[in-house]
């Protein structure tokens, strides 16, 4: 787990363990923002200095794996659902870990979403399409993924369907509900 501490002059992250005890202070020269939940146990999600994107520490600081983007043009880091979070290469390709840090599907899908009852929409030939007349003032590009065809895994990775289908339709064929349909319904 990690806690923010706020002080007077400078905030600074603890990774302590299930107990509360303090394991470590990391080094806020190195980790400038943390987006870890209290529930992970075995990683956090860091914002690091000169790290491209959202990295999966453990408690030795051992980067265990770059964390998904899961909002277009702006940061936000993935987050667990179903116990899996998702995961990107160095090719941009998506897969999962599970809450205890291990890659459980490497990365190999253009698009995915998250896992609902056991299954995750995958896109296949996609690409990205910037919004109309859209940059925010701080240089944020914001853009959709559009994917010429859709399909469904399970929690092994194993695609099950995949053909010309849109998300609209594997989405109503599977039952498929993003994780904040989940937590407002």
């Amino acid at each position: 787990m990690v806690y923010n501490e706020a002080n007077t002059s400078v905030d600074s992250y603890l990774l302590v363990d299930e107990k509360g005890v303090i394991i470590k202070q990391l080094d806020t020269t190195i980790y400038y923002i943390c987006f870890t939940q209290d529930t992970y146990g075995y990683f956090a999600v860091f914002g690091m200095k000169n790290f491209k994107g959202w990295a999966a520490i453990d408690a030795n600081e051992k980067i265990l794996f770059n964390v998904y983007n899961a909002s277009n043009g702006e940061p936000n880091p993935d987050i667990l659902v179903e116990g899996k979070i998702r995961i990107v290469n160095s090719n941009n390709l998506i897969g999962f870990a599970n809450s205890n840090g291990q890659v459980i599907i490497k990365p190999q899908f253009e698009s995915v979403s998250t896992f609902y009852k056991g299954k995750a929409i995958i896109g296949k030939s996609c690409k990205e399409v910037p919004w109309d007349n859209h940059e925010s003032e701080n240089g944020c590009h914001h853009y959709s993924i559009v994917c010429r065809k859709h399909g469904y895994i399970n929690t092994k990775g194993v695609v099950i369907k995949l053909g010309n289908f849109t998300f609209e339709k594997i989405m109503k064929e599977i039952g498929w509900k993003s994780p904040e349909e989940q937590y407002w319904n």
